[in-house]
Protein backbone atom coordinates (compact mmCIF):
# COMPACT_ATOMS: atom_id res chain seq x y z
CA UNK A 1 0.00 0.00 0.00
CA UNK A 2 2.88 2.35 0.80
CA UNK A 3 4.28 1.79 -2.69
CA UNK A 4 0.93 2.47 -4.35
CA UNK A 5 0.83 5.80 -2.49
CA UNK A 6 4.12 6.84 -4.07
CA UNK A 7 6.53 5.95 -1.28
CA UNK A 8 10.02 4.72 -2.10
CA UNK A 9 11.20 1.96 0.23
CA UNK A 10 14.98 1.92 0.70
CA UNK A 11 16.52 -0.88 2.77
CA UNK A 12 20.04 -1.56 3.96
CA UNK A 13 20.85 -5.26 3.50
CA UNK A 14 24.54 -5.24 4.40
CA UNK A 15 25.17 -7.76 7.22
CA UNK A 16 27.16 -5.76 9.77
CA UNK A 17 29.35 -8.73 10.64
CA UNK A 18 30.38 -9.27 7.01
CA UNK A 19 30.64 -5.69 5.82
CA UNK A 20 34.34 -5.24 6.60
CA UNK A 21 37.09 -6.88 4.60
CA UNK A 22 40.79 -6.24 4.67
CA UNK A 23 41.04 -2.69 3.35
CA UNK A 24 37.52 -2.64 1.93
CA UNK A 25 33.86 -2.08 2.80
CA UNK A 26 30.85 -3.89 1.34
CA UNK A 27 27.59 -1.97 0.79
CA UNK A 28 24.31 -3.73 -0.06
CA UNK A 29 21.11 -1.73 -0.55
CA UNK A 30 17.69 -2.42 -2.03
CA UNK A 31 15.09 0.04 -3.29
CA UNK A 32 11.48 -0.64 -4.31
CA UNK A 33 8.96 1.66 -6.01
CA UNK A 34 5.73 1.64 -8.00
CA UNK A 35 5.36 3.50 -11.30
CA UNK A 36 1.62 4.00 -11.97
CA UNK A 37 0.56 3.46 -15.56
CA UNK A 38 3.94 2.08 -16.65
CA UNK A 39 4.32 -1.17 -18.58
CA UNK A 40 7.02 -3.82 -18.48
CA UNK A 41 7.81 -3.05 -22.12
CA UNK A 42 8.38 0.62 -21.18
CA UNK A 43 11.03 -0.30 -18.61
CA UNK A 44 12.68 -2.81 -20.95
CA UNK A 45 13.12 -0.06 -23.54
CA UNK A 46 14.43 2.34 -20.89
CA UNK A 47 17.02 0.01 -19.38
CA UNK A 48 18.26 -1.19 -22.79
CA UNK A 49 18.57 2.33 -24.24
CA UNK A 50 22.00 2.86 -22.72
CA UNK A 51 22.95 5.72 -25.01
CA UNK A 52 20.10 7.77 -23.48
CA UNK A 53 21.24 7.29 -19.87
CA UNK A 54 22.77 10.81 -19.69
CA UNK A 55 19.30 12.17 -20.47
CA UNK A 56 17.43 10.02 -17.95
CA UNK A 57 20.01 9.75 -15.15
CA UNK A 58 21.63 13.19 -15.20
CA UNK A 59 23.60 14.61 -13.42
CA UNK A 60 25.09 11.29 -12.22
CA UNK A 61 25.60 9.89 -15.72
CA UNK A 62 27.65 12.26 -17.88
CA UNK A 63 28.28 10.05 -20.91
CA UNK A 64 27.27 6.52 -21.92
CA UNK A 65 27.69 4.26 -24.90
CA UNK A 66 27.13 0.64 -25.89
CA UNK A 67 30.36 -1.23 -26.67
CA UNK A 68 28.89 -4.55 -27.84
CA UNK A 69 25.29 -5.76 -27.97
CA UNK A 70 23.49 -9.06 -28.45
CA UNK A 71 19.94 -10.29 -27.93
CA UNK A 72 20.14 -10.50 -24.15
CA UNK A 73 23.66 -9.28 -23.37
CA UNK A 74 25.45 -5.97 -23.60
CA UNK A 75 28.80 -4.42 -22.75
CA UNK A 76 28.55 -0.73 -21.97
CA UNK A 77 30.65 2.20 -20.78
CA UNK A 78 29.62 5.15 -18.63
CA UNK A 79 31.32 8.22 -17.26
CA UNK A 80 29.63 8.97 -13.95
CA UNK A 81 29.86 11.78 -11.43
CA UNK A 82 29.32 11.51 -7.69
CA UNK A 83 28.93 14.87 -5.99
CA UNK A 84 28.95 15.03 -2.21
CA UNK A 85 31.50 16.96 -0.15
CA UNK A 86 33.80 16.57 -3.15
CA UNK A 87 33.03 15.68 -6.77
CA UNK A 88 34.40 12.40 -8.12
CA UNK A 89 34.29 11.36 -11.78
CA UNK A 90 34.76 7.74 -12.81
CA UNK A 91 34.87 5.79 -16.06
CA UNK A 92 33.00 2.51 -15.62
CA UNK A 93 32.49 -0.54 -17.83
CA UNK A 94 29.78 -3.17 -17.31
CA UNK A 95 28.65 -6.56 -18.53
CA UNK A 96 24.84 -6.50 -18.59
CA UNK A 97 22.40 -9.39 -18.94
CA UNK A 98 18.67 -9.00 -19.65
CA UNK A 99 16.01 -11.59 -18.90
CA UNK A 100 12.27 -11.86 -19.37
CA UNK A 101 10.20 -14.37 -17.40
CA UNK A 102 7.05 -13.45 -19.35
CA UNK A 103 5.57 -10.31 -20.90
CA UNK A 104 4.91 -8.82 -17.44
CA UNK A 105 8.04 -9.85 -15.50
CA UNK A 106 11.73 -9.38 -16.18
CA UNK A 107 15.14 -8.50 -14.79
CA UNK A 108 18.58 -7.17 -15.65
CA UNK A 109 21.98 -7.83 -14.08
CA UNK A 110 24.82 -5.33 -14.41
CA UNK A 111 28.33 -6.29 -13.25
CA UNK A 112 31.21 -3.85 -13.30
CA UNK A 113 34.33 -5.04 -15.10
CA UNK A 114 36.37 -1.85 -14.74
CA UNK A 115 36.06 1.28 -12.61
CA UNK A 116 38.68 4.02 -12.87
CA UNK A 117 38.76 7.38 -11.13
CA UNK A 118 39.39 10.36 -13.42
CA UNK A 119 41.44 13.32 -12.24
CA UNK A 120 40.65 16.79 -13.61
CA UNK A 121 37.85 15.39 -15.80
CA UNK A 122 36.97 17.49 -18.83
CA UNK A 123 40.16 19.57 -18.72
CA UNK A 124 43.44 19.44 -20.59
CA UNK A 125 45.00 17.87 -17.51
CA UNK A 126 42.54 14.96 -17.42
CA UNK A 127 44.08 11.60 -16.62
CA UNK A 128 43.04 8.18 -15.36
CA UNK A 129 44.32 7.38 -11.88
CA UNK A 130 45.94 4.00 -11.36
CA UNK A 131 44.65 1.54 -8.77
CA UNK A 132 47.42 2.72 -6.44
CA UNK A 133 46.48 6.38 -6.86
CA UNK A 134 42.67 6.36 -6.63
CA UNK A 135 40.77 7.23 -3.46
CA UNK A 136 38.69 4.05 -3.36
CA UNK A 137 35.30 5.75 -3.65
CA UNK A 138 34.07 2.84 -5.78
CA UNK A 139 35.97 -0.32 -6.66
CA UNK A 140 33.16 -2.63 -7.78
CA UNK A 141 29.42 -2.28 -8.40
CA UNK A 142 26.84 -4.91 -9.26
CA UNK A 143 23.25 -3.80 -9.88
CA UNK A 144 20.19 -6.04 -10.10
CA UNK A 145 16.85 -4.80 -11.47
CA UNK A 146 13.60 -6.77 -11.32
CA UNK A 147 10.15 -5.59 -12.38
CA UNK A 148 6.55 -6.79 -12.41
CA UNK A 149 3.59 -5.27 -14.21
CA UNK A 150 0.36 -5.42 -12.20
CA UNK A 151 -2.15 -3.28 -10.25
CA UNK A 152 -2.26 -0.74 -13.06
CA UNK A 153 1.44 0.00 -13.11
CA UNK A 154 4.95 -1.37 -12.70
CA UNK A 155 6.67 -2.50 -9.51
CA UNK A 156 10.41 -1.84 -9.69
CA UNK A 157 13.11 -3.19 -7.44
CA UNK A 158 16.81 -2.45 -7.60
CA UNK A 159 19.61 -3.98 -5.52
CA UNK A 160 23.11 -2.55 -5.54
CA UNK A 161 26.18 -4.25 -4.08
CA UNK A 162 29.31 -2.11 -4.05
CA UNK A 163 32.85 -2.29 -2.73
CA UNK A 164 34.77 0.76 -1.51
CA UNK A 165 37.92 1.53 0.44
CA UNK A 166 37.63 0.87 4.16
CA UNK A 167 37.49 3.66 6.74
CA UNK A 168 40.76 4.45 8.53
CA UNK A 169 40.89 3.10 12.06
CA UNK A 170 39.86 5.60 14.72
CA UNK A 171 37.72 7.89 12.56
CA UNK A 172 34.80 5.54 11.86
CA UNK A 173 32.48 7.37 14.26
CA UNK A 174 32.83 10.53 12.18
CA UNK A 175 33.14 9.11 8.67
CA UNK A 176 30.92 6.00 8.70
CA UNK A 177 27.55 7.79 8.33
CA UNK A 178 28.84 9.79 5.36
CA UNK A 179 30.40 6.74 3.66
CA UNK A 180 27.18 4.74 4.07
CA UNK A 181 25.03 7.60 2.76
CA UNK A 182 26.72 7.62 -0.65
CA UNK A 183 25.56 4.20 -1.96
CA UNK A 184 22.12 4.75 -0.44
CA UNK A 185 21.65 8.14 -2.10
CA UNK A 186 22.98 6.83 -5.41
CA UNK A 187 20.54 3.90 -5.39
CA UNK A 188 17.58 6.12 -4.50
CA UNK A 189 18.53 8.62 -7.21
CA UNK A 190 18.69 5.84 -9.82
CA UNK A 191 15.31 4.44 -8.77
CA UNK A 192 13.62 7.85 -8.75
CA UNK A 193 15.14 8.76 -12.11
CA UNK A 194 13.85 5.51 -13.64
CA UNK A 195 10.34 6.21 -12.33
CA UNK A 196 10.46 9.78 -13.64
CA UNK A 197 11.59 8.54 -17.06
CA UNK A 198 8.67 6.11 -17.18
CA UNK A 199 6.24 8.99 -16.61
CA UNK A 200 7.47 10.91 -19.67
Amino acid sequence: MRLREGEFIIEKLTPSADANFSGALLHHWRGTAFAPGAKAADFERLVRDFNSYPQHFSPQVIQAKVLTEGTDRMQAWMRVRQKHVITVVMDTTYDITFGQLDVQHGYSISESTRIAEIEAAGTGAERTLSANEDHGFLWRLNTYWSYAERDGGLYLQIEAISLTRSIPRGVGWAVQPYVESIPRESLEFTLRSACNALRK
